[in-house]
């Protein structure tokens, strides 16, 4: 009989992406979505329940009514500067609306839970590449609510046997390679989109924000990671708690950096036209280098990153916004 999971947020940038690996590997996903930031048209693999995860009866209803047998958790908001800006919304909905998830998994008695983590639990680190044991000192309210997220996710396993792993992911990037599923935010905050819109002429020009950090050409240096590429780890960390695996913490990254002028470069290559560039000043809550050392991801899952070059990413972002996304928005 085919396994059904429950993927909240499942309509956004990489749950999506997960439910098209799910899917691919004999699983059913089975999205709950309220589209407040995801879209409809990226619900292709399973049944979908449009609802909030504020709404716990509904969860209920859904875990119990599918025969759910394991979570994946990707239901947040993601944006640093909207997070300092509006951090109430960060805590509200990617820690309280957390804990009606996790209370209807123990409700109905369902243990094994992916959860998407991120880097900004880690702050400004003094060293690189980051590991899972450094301190966690989130610098920005979303990376905050991260670690709460986190917190609570432990001690449900300590008291409700929960058994979570959490996917500290650092900068998810690219589209799916066969051109299905994408990004598309209203607004748009993520850097690899931005500078392939402004290569297309689909917008004047991208803003780099920092040109005086402490790094080699003063643009912020990321650790780029392609969402497909996050979609395997998940498949990994699911099947490994469906397995009976215990509750771990893992960032999936490549262990090499990129700074914002290297990802113009790659996509300026890639469409044959650089896109204008603006200098502006440091977004608040943004910290210079954010790198990941993978190796625990690499040990405990057998997961390492394939999809992540520059060029490939760079080469999947603009085949959607080039031949996919116009015939999706015109439809």
């Amino acid at each position: 009989m085919t396994k059904r999971i429950l993927v909240t947020g499942g309509a956004g940038f990489v749950g999506s992406h997960a439910c098209k690996a799910l899917a691919q590997e004999g699983y059913e996903p089975v999205v709950y979505d309220d589209l407040r930031r995801g879209n409809r048209w990226a619900v292709k693999w399973g049944p979908f329940v449009e609802a909030p995860l504020e709404d716990q009866a509904r969860l209920v209803t859904t875990i119990k009514g599918f025969d759910i047998e394991a979570v994946m958790h990707f239901a947040a908001y993601a944006y640093v500067g909207e997070s300092m800006s509006d951090p109430s919304a960060y805590f509200r909905n990617n820690v309280s609306a957390s804990l009606n998830l996790l209370d209807a998994m123990a409700e109905v008695g369902i243990e094994p839970l992916v959860i998407s983590s991120t880097c900004a639990t880690y702050g400004n680190p003094a060293t690189s590449p980051i590991t899972e044991d450094m301190p966690l000192s989130p610098i920005n309210p979303y990376g905050a609510s991260k670690v709460m997220m986190e917190q609570c996710a432990q001690w449900y396993g300590e008291t409700k046997d929960i058994r979570t792993i959490a996917l500290r992911y650092f900068n998810a990037a690219g589209c799916d390679p066969e051109g299905e599923i994408g990004e598309l935010h209203d607004p748009e905050p993520h850097l690899v989109p931005l500078v392939v819109q402004a290569a297309l002429g689909q917008r004047e020009a991208i803003t780099v924000n920092g040109t005086d950090y402490d790094t080699p050409d003063g643009t912020a240096v990321r650790d780029y990671i392609h969402v497909t590429d996050l979609a395997r780890a998940h498949i990994l960390a699911l099947k490994r708690l469906l397995d009976g695996g215990e509750s771990a913490v893992c960032n999936l990254g490549t262990g090499q950096g990129s700074s914002i002028l290297e990802i113009i470069n790659a996509v300026g290559h890639e469409v044959g036209r650089q896109p204008k560039v603006i200098n502006g000043p440091r977004r608040p809550g943004d910290p210079p280098a954010l790198v990941a050392d993978p190796t625990r991801a690499r040990e405990f899952l057998g997961w390492s990153a394939e999809y992540s070059s520059l060029d490939k990413i760079a080469r999947d972002v603009v085949n959607w916004y080039s031949n996919v996304l116009p015939r999706i928005t015109s439809a």
